[in-house]
This record gives C-alpha cells, structure tokens and sequence, in this order.
C-alpha cells in the first residue's frame, strides 16, 4: 500500500518540515494540517506548509490514509481525541514523539479500533514554531518506526516507504528499546545542557558576566541544545521517566569516578576515557550524524 493524503496535527518545525518535504518529494500526494494556535495556522497558510488548514483537527484527518500526530507527547492523547472523530477506517496513525512507550500505549488506548505505528525521526534543530521548519530536515538522519507486534506488515511497510521518500534511513525497533537508547542519545544530553546553562546563569552575578561573555565552543553549543522548546523537553522527561533515570543514575555513577579521578590526580584514567570518547565521535562522523569540519560546519548555516 502507499499514501495518497497525509494529515499532520501540530505545525511546527516537525510537522511543518514533514509538509514541505511531502510536496517536495512525493508532490502526488495530498497534504492537510491543523494546529491548535490560530496564529501558527495562519502563519502555515502563509508559509504553505500543507496544501489545506483546517479550522479543527478532525476536518483536517477526512480522507487522510496517514495522520501523523506532531505535537509534544504529554498532548498525544488530547490531540488523539480530537481527531478521532474525523478518522477513516483504514486510517494510519503514526506520531514523531521522542518517547515512544507511554506514546504507543496512550495513542492505542484513545484509538483502540485504529492502527497505530509510532514513529521518531531523530532530527530537528533548536528551532521551533512554523517558521522553523524545512523539506530537507530529514535527509541522511534516522527515522525510528516501532510498531506493536500485531502492527499489519503491509502498513509498517507503507509508514517506513513514507520516512524513506522523506530522505530518512528506517530503523523498526522495539518501543521500550528505543526509549533506552534515546535516553542516553538524546534525552540526557539535553538534561546536561539544561542544567549546565542553568548554573551558568546562577553564576553570572559572581563572575560579572564573564561566563557569557567568554563562552568558548563546549559551552556554546550547550547554549544551543538548552534553546530547544522548553514544552517538548519537560513532557519527553515526564513520559519517559524510568529510562532517562536509569540512564542518569549510570550518568553519576560514571561522573563520580571521574570526580575522584581529578581527586586523586589520576591522569592514566581521564586518558583512557578520553581517548575513547574521542574514537567514539570519529565513527559518528563516519557514519554522517555531523560533520568533520571546524565548528562542526555549522558556520556556513549562520
């Protein structure tokens, strides 16, 4: 099977890029969109970010064979609702939510007589907003589909065509999985970042404003993961609570011994994790999650 007509719920950087990248790469097929915020649905007619906004979410999903819902996951189920009564009978329900067990779990829960396959394409920018997004957004990073094990294969089929088309390289993993690995790929990292920057500004009264004034690259690019929208990351934290706390207790039991590393002067160790995590960003680079160049290459997009 493929998809004739696509309806994206939240039209932000996600659903907006997915809108774009749709008309760019299979302009055969139909495109509709609400959002909750009656200026980024103006703002999306403007933009064109799909061919038809819709005043509600269930006139936006009327004929639509794939509803991809982009709104962060403490609204999946609120957003589930409102388009249930729109839904055809065949109808695909998929998401990009970061955390996908509780999403996999409520979305079947408000639409038990629906097929749902969850989705996460592991991209985006700190941007956020309709403005934000962009057809190439996808291209060359994952797209991470977990459907349920009675999932019908014809559809899982059509959903990871759908990513592929998009410029994503399809992964089908196990939700629980998924939200493990996220929490130590992404979740954490961001946790840091937010932290970080927190007790920077704490700071910034006993340095006289010299931790802003003097941010070297480390620092900046925490700045920049800790711009990311702050609603998104407190419901990402909240539904996938157990595994980013597994994953930060193995965080502080590993910053501890690196605490008393630098304690006891202990150079041999800082070494060897050094090294490690320095061969470690060589096969990210050999794999095309970044780039090589200085300043990541990030300086030919300012």
């Amino acid at each position: 099977m493929s998809f004739n007509h696509v309806a994206i719920i939240g039209l932000g950087l996600l659903g907006g890029s997915i809108g774009l990248a749709v008309q760019e790469h299979l302009p055969g097929v139909a495109t509709s969109g609400f959002d909750a915020d009656p200026e980024v649905r103006d703002k999306a007619r403007e933009l064109g970010l799909v061919g038809t906004v819709s005043e509600n979410a269930a006139d936006a999903v009327r004929g639509a064979d794939l509803v991809i819902l982009c709104v962060p996951v403490g609204a999946m189920g609120s957003a589930a609702a409102a388009v249930a009564p729109g839904l055809g009978e065949n109808v695909v329900i998929s998401d990009v939510g970061s955390s996908k067990l509780t999403v996999s779990r409520g979305l079947a829960a408000a639409l038990p007589r629906h097929t749902i396959i969850p989705a996460h394409p592991v991209a985006g920018t700190e941007q956020s907003g309709p403005e934000a997004g962009f057809a190439t957004l996808f291209h060359h990073r994952w797209c991470i589909i977990t459907p349920s094990e009675d999932a019908p294969a014809d559809k899982v089929e059509a959903l990871s065509a759908f990513w592929e088309a998009l410029g994503s390289t399809v992964e089908i993993m196990d939700a629980e999985h998924h939200d493990l690995v996220l929490a130590v790929t992404s979740h954490i990292p961001h946790l840091i970042a937010y932290t970080i920057v927190g007790t920077a500004s704490d700071l910034e009264e006993v340095t006289r404003g010299e931790v802003i004034k003097y941010s070297a690259g480390g620092f900046r690019d925490f700045t920049r993961i800790a711009a990311s929208d702050p609603t998104m990351w407190r419901d990402v934290f909240l539904n996938n609570r157990e595994a980013v706390l597994e994953m930060m207790d193995r965080f502080l039991s590993d910053l501890a011994l690196m605490r008393e590393a630098i304690r006891a002067g202990d150079g041999e160790t800082m070494f060897d994790l050094f090294s490690k995590t320095r061969a470690i960003r060589r096969r990210i680079v050999e794999q095309g999650q970044d780039d090589a160049r200085p300043d990541f290459g990030r300086h030919d997009h300012e």
